[in-house]
């Protein structure tokens, strides 16, 4: 009998952690998130119920702890040479039970690749940060502070735009940064950061990359202000909100990586962005089959299980065969992040487009898929009591953000044809 773990993974070159954390974060999405997450949405402002289920993940298992280094009270992740590798499966494990909370674990790791990482390891900030997500049986978040009201995801598209709609301000007043601006949706946002990491630039419009800012920003500090969450289509665990920044000051080493690298590194940040959205693709479309399975087994059609009349299997086959894709994708992916040896650098054009062409493949296939799934399972498919609807709903959020299928598509050219304008 076929299950999830028959689906194509790279076996040859699997992460030495991919047995140790698939396990202990499967039986805790099985014993603590699938029975309640058809709850989850209506938990959406509050967490009351979401709230104990991160802690038990990021803390008391010890998630959120995993790229810091050893000797700080992490697993050292940061420096291994699978951190991509070890990232998929453990983000897929959370996406099967709930791909908002792999979303929001995910974004904890966003901002601390910037100094966790190596080649450009800040060991200052390490030391400094490590503490707040290492003493703590409780989970801590972070928030990757980029889009901005007039522009979203916009800043991202660095190799046209080169920072220069980038609206909050960093300007270096002796020895601190003084922070000015409104970011508008990260994840962990509404009320929920505990940590942000801030694009800035040091100069308005400017397009030189050196005047592109990524600054740690805690978010108890005076001038620091955090909205509520947006209630959303999907993705309840996922908050979502505004954050203010009104002449916040922070110590000047708190800049991540330094002129021009804050620039480069951040490629990275948006790389390891399509590879996470991926595997959340990955994670809840093998939950779908999960679901799928069982219905057609269970279910009738002029005296037959529904999964053995042709034109439902020939359905069945189309979903399994992008599952199949999307998995084997994701994980060379992360692959291609692990080894810079073999694909070039992760912050790269061509790692990075590569990237946007396979996250948007994903999504879009999801989408269809799971479209066709509700489909087949008729008014059972938009029963909350099947959670199809919702992974439906999640999915499509997944492939609307950092820039949506239009920055991916624009990459993507640009990569391939070489297009000058876009």
């Amino acid at each position: 009998m076929y299950s999830i773990d028959d689906f194509t993974r790279p076996k040859a070159y699997l992460s030495p952690m991919d047995e140790y954390l698939g396990k202990i974060v499967r039986k805790w999405a099985d014993e603590e998130v699938i029975p309640y997450r058809r709850q989850y949405d209506e938990d959406w402002e509050e967490h009351r119920l979401i709230g104990p289920a991160f802690d038990k993940l990021m803390g008391e298992l010890g998630i959120q702890r995993v790229l810091f280094p050893e000797d700080l009270g992490g697993w050292g992740l940061g420096h291994s040479n699978y951190t991509a590798g070890a990232s998929f499966r453990l983000f897929e494990e959370v996406a099967r039970a709930d791909s908002a909370m792999a979303v929001a674990l995910g974004v904890v790791y966003w901002p601390m690749l910037m100094i966790c990482c190596e080649p450009h390891v800040n060991r200052r900030l390490c030391e400094e940060f490590a503490p707040m997500f290492c003493d703590t049986e409780k989970a801590v978040f972070a928030a990757n502070a980029m889009t901005e009201p007039q522009g979203g995801a916009d800043i991202e598209n660095l190799d046209i735009v080169k920072g220069s709609t980038i609206r909050t301000t960093a300007v270096l007043e002796g020895d601190e940064w003084v922070i000015n601006g409104h970011k508008l949706w990260p994840t962990n946002s509404g009320g929920v950061a505990n940590l942000l990491g801030v694009v800035c630039t040091t100069k308005l419009g400017s397009t030189d990359p050196r005047d592109f800012a990524f600054i740690f920003v805690p978010a108890d500090l005076p001038g620091v202000t955090q909205g509520g969450a947006y209630q959303k289509s999907g993705m309840a665990a996922d908050k979502n909100g505004d954050i203010w920044f009104e002449n916040v000051r922070v110590p000047a080493y708190y800049r991540a990586c330094g002129p021009g690298d804050d620039n480069k590194y951040f490629r990275e940040v948006i790389s390891f962005g399509n590879m996470g959205s991926i595997a959340f693709v990955s994670g809840a479309m093998l939950n779908t089959f999960e679901i799928l399975k069982n219905f057609v087994g269970n279910r009738y059609y002029r005296g037959r299980p529904l999964k053995e009349n042709d034109a439902v299997a020939g359905v069945l086959a189309d979903i399994v065969k992008d599952i199949d894709i999307i998995r084997i994708i994701g994980y060379q992916y992360a692959r291609m992040l692990d080894r810079p040896d073999c694909y070039g650098a992760r912050w790269e054009e061509e790692t990075v487009a590569k990237g946007r062409a396979y996250k948007y493949f994903a999504c879009d296939r999801a989408v269809e898929d799971l479209g066709k799934a509700m489909n087949l399972m008729e008014v059972c498919g938009s029963d909350r009591d099947w959670d199809i609807e919702k992974h439906w709903r999640d999915l499509k959020i997944v492939q609307l953000w950092m820039g949506g299928k239009q920055l991916c598509q624009v990459e993507t050219a640009r990569l391939f044809f070489d297009c000058q304008t876009l």
